[in-house]
């Protein structure tokens, strides 16, 4: 006789919720006839099924469900204190997916939302409008893909591709799509543009298996990355967050030099590096979450509403990783975030 736990779940998204206003608009037709299969529930607000109490988040990691819904207001962020800029002044971010399909163990959205379920907000063209009125004051760095993985989601949304024709008609703004998937196949017809990057997640194998669940893993990114070069894409390699271990050095180490030895250096834009850091209110319904995880319970150090290993360890692991990544990079490619400072070059 079978038995499995997994039995006891629907596929994802085999549930899609949908706010009553937006059931006609051309993006919910698109999605919905991606998913023929799903069963249909019409809502008022998404927040009437995502904010509401008594959720649990890894439960509903299992099979979540798509709610589909209308961006209101606050198209637009300031970059938080604990990302990357990469040098940029203007660094923006847009929530336009909430939730991910990946279950990385380090990752604040577990933090951040009480629910697993995905909201899509279909209503682009306002996000666009409100881009386009910040351009008129200022060049934009935005980033579409804090929030979710979009290029792993892009074969259902087709949002990369809608971000990707914007840039182009708009070369004061640039677009980074954050991604650790291996889905690059959906995009590669696309066209190559200055103020368009392409930025993977690599991560140790030790660590893709351990913590990155759902995640394709090292081979998979790399073969990916070498195919959008081969294309003429800009890639950013980030090695963020680095996670401690006795072993850490030696894992990094030998991921270093398997994406260099496969992927020419000379082709990447740049390479940003940080140690795990994570914020206070984040970290503490992370533990409660997962109780058993070895990098939502370790002993960090506080400071400034930020949890992180502490300045010792961290100086320590930062010059150890620039040294290796410097092999291969020039250091004013390489971008660092550390606590207290922000982010600075090398």
């Amino acid at each position: 006789m079978r038995n499995s736990g997994k039995d006891l779940y629907n596929p994802a998204f085999s549930h899609i919720y949908i706010e009553k206003g937006i059931l006609n608009h051309p993006e919910t037709v698109k999605i919905l006839s991606r998913f023929p299969g799903a069963g249909i529930i019409v809502i008022n607000h998404y927040k009437d099924v995502f904010s509401r109490s008594g959720q649990n988040f890894l439960i509903q990691k299992q099979s979540p469900s798509l709610i589909l819904a209308k961006k209101q207001d606050n198209f637009l962020y300031k970059g938080a204190p604990v990302c990357q800029d990469f040098g940029h002044n203007h660094f923006y971010h847009t929530p336009l997916v909430m939730n991910c399909i990946y279950d990385c163990e380090y990752c604040y959205l577990q933090g951040m939302y009480s629910s697993a379920n995905m909201v899509v907000f279909v209503n682009l063209e306002d996000y666009f409008m409100h881009v386009e009125k910040m351009l008129q004051n200022h060049p934009v760095y935005l980033c579409i893909s804090y929030d979710t993985d979009l290029l792993a989601l892009e074969h259902k949304l087709g949002y990369v591709r809608y971000w990707n024709s914007f840039a182009e008609s708009h070369p004061n703004l640039t677009i980074e799509v954050r991604t650790k998937s291996a889905g690059f196949k959906s995009i590669e017809k696309l066209t190559p543009l200055e103020n368009f990057i392409l930025a993977w997640t690599l991560s140790p194998e030790t660590v893709q298996k351990n913590f990155e669940h759902k995640t394709p893993s090292l081979t998979q990114r790399i073969s990916c990355i070498k195919k959008a070069l081969d294309r003429g894409f800009k890639v950013r390699l980030c090695f963020d967050p680095l996670i401690y271990s006795k072993d850490w050095y030696l894992h990094f180490s030998e991921t270093v030099e398997k994406t260099f030895s496969e992927i020419p250096a000379g082709k990447i834009h740049d390479v940003g590096m940080g140690v795990f850091r994570i914020s206070r209110d984040y970290l503490k319904r992370m533990r409660k979450n997962r109780p058993d995880s070895v990098i939502t319970q370790y002993p960090y150090e506080y400071d400034n509403g930020v949890y992180h290993y502490g300045k010792e360890l961290t100086d320590r692991m930062v010059s150890e990783a620039c040294d290796i990544l410097s092999k291969h990079v020039p250091a004013e490619k390489i971008y660092i975030w550390k606590e207290a400072e922000g982010e600075r070059n090398i």
